[in-house]
């Protein structure tokens, strides 16, 4: 445990280095932007070749379309960010470091038109914008290593880059999913995105729910919790979205 001393050091500078979008929270990041990003790639190109992406020309170009829009209103990195549809029938969206968007064909039984499109893409971009994979791969790093670990021979970088892919794939927790909600909804609307479409995307989902809906709902907020918190920034989102339209 000698090392604790130096741990606690790291910490307490690196908490307050890094600022999430949007709501300002201060966040504890132990990994940098270039190995996160690497993670990313290996982990988008993981999900690529077991379950490859969809040949639909219509969905990928909205899905393309969307994309860009909202990259190029919202204030996220400058990465050569990548769109593609996935080949899969759940109903779900993924955002990972580096820039890479996959959005499953499943979705679409789900979202209606381009503003519910746009709030889910908001949304999982809002991740990255917020390093949620960062943050979550240093606290898992932290507790999985234990101080006695740094400053040995593999030294703290090492140990996050060993854990960080696992680290990508973990459910996130439902305080950075209640962030991301409110991120990708000020997102939307700075791209000229309907707000309102947020609410009725959870709509769409807590229909799907009550019929034995996807199983990834079961990590994330409740419908109706989310409902509430996006009505509740509804008058700001709005405000910026007619502030665009004018």
């Amino acid at each position: 445990m000698r090392h604790a001393p130096i741990l606690l050091m790291l910490v307490t500078l690196l908490a307050g280095c890094s600022t999430a979008p949007v709501t300002g929270r201060q966040q504890l990041i132990l990994v940098s932007e270039e190995q996160i990003a690497e993670q990313g790639r290996v982990a988008y190109q993981q999900i690529l070749t077991e379950k490859g992406a969809s040949s639909d020309s219509r969905l990928n170009t909205t899905v393309q379309r969307v994309g860009e829009r909202i990259v190029a209103s919202a204030d996220v990195p400058a990465w050569n960010w990548r769109f593609a549809v996935i080949d899969d029938s759940t109903p779900n969206a993924f955002a990972l470091p580096g820039g890479y968007v996959g959005v499953n064909s499943g979705l679409f039984q789900v979202v209606e038109g381009e503003d519910q499109l746009a709030a889910v893409i908001g949304h999982e971009i809002g991740h990255v914008a917020a390093r949620h994979h960062a943050e979550r791969v240093s606290r898992q790093a932290l507790v999985d290593t234990g101080v006695s670990t740094v400053g040995g021979d593999t030294g703290l970088a090492n140990v996050l880059a060993a854990g960080a892919t696992l680290g990508l794939i973990l459910p996130f927790s439902r305080d950075q999913e209640s962030e991301a909600d409110a991120i990708g909804l000020r997102y939307m609307a700075e791209a000229g995105y309907d707000p309102r479409a947020a609410v009725q995307v959870w709509r769409n989902f807590k229909r799907l729910g009550s019929a034995g809906g996807p199983q990834f709902l079961a990590t994330h907020p409740a419908p109706e919790e989310r409902i509430k918190r996006l009505e509740a920034l509804l008058p700001e989102a709005m405000a910026v979205y007619e502030s665009r339209r004018s």
